[in-house]
């Protein structure tokens, strides 16, 4: 990490959906969540609670699940860090994104890129879980809008597609 000029901005290095990214002139506390959005231009990560409750902000960091608004961005410059926008290939949505809209796990969108990032981090780790795995791996992350079945059921799509002849 290298100390700009002005004793209280820093520039430093994110390595970013596998990329080196430089933060130039940022505030030391400033969150990996308004890095991000603000100085990365990586606006998937939503900010709601800014407290780590509701998950909309949920990242990947060295193979962990975390609510970016609790991760000082200074901080994370040893770390690997993946966001919902690298999830996808070619412009295309990943499949666990294509069965967020099939199964219309969809409604207003805010809570949705933390619960995707979630569920391809639970799936990377256990591509066949069962409904309390499944539960427990997403409690992080809070919807109001759909009451949890149609999140559930693109899960269980995607794990029933990605199985050996398509049956879980």
């Amino acid at each position: 990490m290298t100390v700009s000029s002005d004793s209280l901005n820093e520039s430093y290095r994110l390595n970013v959906n596998g990329s080196d990214r430089e933060v130039n002139d940022a505030w030391v506390g400033e969150s990996l969540l308004y890095v991000l959005r603000e100085r990365l231009g990586l606006p998937g990560a939503k900010g709601a609670c800014e407290q780590g409750e509701c998950g909309s902000c949920t990242v990947i960091m060295d193979d962990r699940a975390v609510c970016s608004c609790l991760v000082m961005a200074a901080s994370a410059t040893e770390s690997r860090i993946l966001t919902v926008e690298s999830l996808g290939e070619d412009g295309r949505l990943s499949d666990v994104q294509q069965a967020f809209l099939d199964a219309g796990g969809v409604q207003c969108g805010f809570c949705t890129p933390g619960f995707i990032v979630a569920v391809h981090h639970l799936l990377d780790r256990n591509p066949h879980p069962d409904d309390e795995e499944i539960k427990e791996a997403l409690s992080g992350n809070i919807c109001r809008c759909t009451g949890y079945g149609r999140i559930l059921e693109a899960v269980k799509v995607v794990v029933r597609d990605r199985a050996p002849g398509g049956v879980a």
